[in-house]
């Protein structure tokens, strides 16, 4: 997952008991649960003995090719430390336990075949599958779950601060192994812990230089249904399927990992990416831009129905995509200051000249979802919120938040003078025609990094937008391996970022916004928070007792990263794909899945050669 795209969507996830035993642990009676699954809301729905997910075809024929595009490049094949720009390998890796993705929170087991913890989930045990193999043959043991523990965390610091609260790993036996936790009453932490991806301790040895902490383009073992089978740095990885993968019938794999071979190449330039698709050079593409969208999409292959089009929604959240401010500058202190960058931010107006009216304003964290903070606060929110009058805005108690609208000349006159008194509320004021600060004499000079040159054209009309009110505005495009390094080492002023949620929030929530990981190189936490009533907020969705007050209290951590303005809403769409018509999918698609699980549980069929032979056959039936 981490640092792939994969881990951006790590979800923190809370525990439903299903079977409970009487044991003596820690020096009281507890109830012991031993499970297959683990899920937020109520019990799992998939009850020990299921033979597959529901939404799969569990008789998906296996074979074919798909070809996948990616912005961008790599230099690495090793996607868990933070050193190089790494491909898209996780797939030749597993964890101890598998999403399911028709719920909104529940994991069963992978490597794992159960799963064992206490009532005050102080420690979680994993019985191991004895079956479990590295493709090399060599069987996956407890030994391989402790290593993978130990050099994940020392290696990057997402996983130090993930997996911070474990104070004690243990094998009890080849294929058991156990993790005890400093905190009681987490109820995240087991199955955090199941989403540990493992790695092969006998090959991460020291021999013929492989050295963990160390990027390579040297294709490392794994364990998972696909391995590397050939490697262009830089350009391509191609994987295929490992046709004796010790997995391939678990309940969680049936119907999965369909294709022989998976193929992903590397684009530095949107316009080629786009024109190689239209070439049929890969077979999907999810498509970013609405003008292109809009525009680009009515080429012969689409016409004649050999390419479709298709948008989805799923039951997520919507991901918060906007403008951040890296709060380390001085400049950005003051939450007047950055409230006037979003009274500058004409979205309406881009939205009709630019977007073709394809997006809606983002005013949430957790946007479209039962989470998603709407209206004032309700007395279970209250609860939470009082103790902490007085250290967050008053705003949170009175006013429901709403973006600024704009769009026409006038609120576009009206907001900027809204925001210009909010600088000078802030100690800012126009001298020799440039927004100054009035004690320290500094300009107000922002720069907009970017990764993508088709950013610019959005990012140029709020330039101009904040030019009226004094702000020296630059943007500076940059290429992937530097974007990378200028992000992870906090050097910014503004990004364009995106935090996906679940519909669990827990412990990912400290990495996003929490002070510990302010100035932690590498983390999530882009915006650089550092607020003690968000770290108590966040405290109080991670030790939430019950569903009802997990929705108050991140309803109330809502409303609190809204109204400090820690950053420029932006929009958000169903995703938009386009694909040539040469797979098969369920006929039920994951609801909590995006682009209806692909690739995971779709499949390589001809659906155009076989559209066709229907018409001929209805045709001569006609005749």
């Amino acid at each position: 997952m981490w640092p792939t795209a994969a881990i951006e969507t790590l979800k923190g996830i809370s525990l439903a008991a299903l079977l409970l035993t009487a044991s003596a642990t820690m020096g009281h009676a507890q109830n012991v649960t031993t499970t297959s699954g683990l899920s937020l809301i109520g019990e799992p729905k998939y009850a020990d003995g299921y033979t597959h997910f529901d939404y799969v075809n569990p008789d998906a024929p296996k074979g074919g090719r798909l070809r996948q595009a990616t912005f961008g490049t790599f230099d690495s094949l090793n996607p868990f430390i933070i050193k190089g720009k790494p491909g898209a390998v996780t797939d030749i890796y597993e964890t101890l336990m598998a999403d399911s993705m028709d719920e909104p929170s529940a994991e069963y087991g992978l490597i794992a075949k159960s799963v064992t913890y206490p009532d005050d989930f102080a420690w979680v045990e994993f019985e191991l599958h004895e079956t479990a193999r590295w493709h090399d043959g060599e069987p996956l043991t407890s030994s391989d779950v402790i290593f993978s523990f130990n050099s994940l965390i020392a290696n990057h610091p997402h996983f130090a601060s993930y997996y911070k609260n474990v104070s004690k790993v243990e094998a009890l036996g080849d294929h058991r192994v156990r993790f005890e936790f400093d905190e009681t009453g987490n109820r995240e932490l087991p199955l955090i812990m199941g989403q540990l991806y493992v790695l092969p301790e006998h090959y991460w040895d020291g021999s013929e230089g492989r050295d963990f902490a160390s990027s390579t383009l040297v294709p490392p073992l794994g364990s998972g249904p696909y391995k590397i089978a050939d490697v262009d740095p830089g350009r391509r990885i191609v994987l295929e399927r490992v046709e004796d993968y010790w997995g391939k019938d678990l309940p969680v794999n049936r119907g999965k990992h369909n294709f022989d071979r998976l193929i992903i190449e590397y684009y530095l330039d949107e316009t080629a990416m786009v024109e190689a698709f239209k070439g049929d050079r890969y077979d999907f593409r999810a498509e970013n831009s609405a003008k292109r969208w809009a525009t680009e999409y009515d080429f012969p292959a689409v016409q004649d129905g050999r390419v479709v089009l298709q948008t989805f929604k799923t039951n997520q959240a919507s991901p918060m995509q906007a403008f951040i401010f890296n709060l380390r500058r001085d400049k950005f202190s003051d939450p007047r200051v950055r409230q006037a960058f979003n009274l500058a931010f004409d979205f309406e107006w881009m939205n009709k000249n630019i977007f073709f009216d394809q997006y809606a304003r983002t005013d949430s964290f957790f946007e479209g979802s039962e989470l998603e903070a709407t209206g004032l606060p309700g007395p279970k929110e209250l609860e939470i919120l009082e103790p902490l009058r007085g250290q967050i805005p008053e705003e949170v108690f009175t006013a429901d938040y709403e973006n600024p609208v704009n769009g026409d000349p006038r609120t576009v006159r009206t907001n900027l003078r809204k925001a210009t008194a909010l600088m000078m509320e802030a100690g800012w004021s126009i001298q020799d025609g440039a927004l100054t600060n009035n004690e320290t004499g500094e300009k107000m000079e922002v720069e907009f990094l970017l990764v993508s040159p088709t950013f610019e054209r959005v990012v140029l009309p709020f330039k101009q937008s904040l030019e009226r009110l004094g702000v020296e505005s630059t943007i500076r495009v940059v290429d992937t391996s530097q974007y990378q390094a200028r992000v992870e080492e906090f050097d910014y002023d503004m990004i364009v970022s995106s935090f996906a949620q679940s519909l669990s929030p827990g412990n990912e929530q400290r990495d996003f916004w929490g002070s510990d990981s302010a100035d932690r190189e590498g983390s999530r936490n882009r915006i650089g928070i550092k607020n003690p009533a968000v770290d108590k907020l966040i405290d109080a969705i991670i030790f939430a007792p019950d569903r009802e007050t997990l929705v108050a209290a991140t309803r109330a951590l809502d409303r609190v990263l809204l109204w400090n303005h820690y950053l420029v809403p932006q929009w958000w769409s169903p995703l938009r794909t386009a694909r040539w018509d040469r797979f098969g999918l369920p006929e039920t698609l994951p609801s909590f899945a995006p682009a209806g699980g692909f690739p995971d549980v779709w499949w390589y069929e001809d659906g155009f050669a076989a559209k066709q032979a229907q018409a001929e056959t209805e045709t001569e039936a006609a005749e």
